[in-house]
C-alpha cells in the first residue's frame, strides 16, 4: 500500500502525542494502554497502530498470548482480568459508538474499576487512539513506515 499523503501539521502531531503521553501517564498502567490501543486498532483496521503498539506491548512484556487473544477477549477466560475487560468493553463502546452512545452498563463497569481519574484517562487514551487511527487510515499510512 502506498500513502496517500504523510502529510501532517507538526502542531497536530505535537497535540496528538502529548494527548496520547499524557493520559498513558495519568492511567498508570503502560501494559493496559497497549492492549488499549491495540484493541481499537484492530476494531479500526489500522495496520500502522497495530504495528507500533504491539512492538511497544512487546518490549514492555505484555506476553504473546495475550496478543494473540485480544481480538477474542470476551471468551478467553482468564487471560484478562475484571479490570481490564472493562477497559477493553469502554475501548470496543467508544470506538464503534453502536447506536451513537456508550451504553451506560459499560460505562457503570468500567467506573466500578476506575477511579474517577484513571477512567478520564482512560477516555483520553481511547479518543487518542482512535484520532490517530482515522488519521492513518485515511491516508494509508502502512505499517511500519518512517514517514507519516
Amino acid at each position: 500500500m502506498t500513502a496517500r499523503t504523510t502529510r501532517l501539521d507538526d502542531g497536530v502531531r505535537s497535540a496528538l502525542q502529548g494527548m496520547g503521553a499524557a493520559a498513558k501517564r495519568g492511567l498508570g498502567d503502560a501494559g493496559l494502554a497497549e492492549l488499549v490501543q491495540i484493541r481499537a486498532s484492530q476494531l479500526n483496521h489500522c495496520a500502522f497502530c497495530l504495528d507500533m503498539h504491539l512492538g511497544i506491548a512487546r518490549k514492555q512484556g505484555v506476553s504473546e498470548r495475550r496478543l494473540d487473544l485480544l481480538a477474542a477477549w470476551e471468551e478467553a477466560g482468564e487471560v484478562f482480568d475484571a479490570r481490564e475487560r472493562a477497559a477493553l468493553a469502554l475501548t470496543e463502546a467508544v470506538t464503534v459508538l453502536t447506536g451513537g452512545f456508550v451504553p451506560d452498563a459499560v460505562y457503570e463497569e468500567a467506573a466500578r474499576h476506575f477511579g474517577a481519574d484513571e477512567l478520564a484517562h482512560l477516555l483520553a487514551l481511547i479518543a487518542a487512539i482512535n484520532c490517530w487511527n482515522r488519521l492513518m487510515v485515511a491516508r494509508r499510512i502502512p505499517a511500519g513506515s518512517t514517514r507519516w
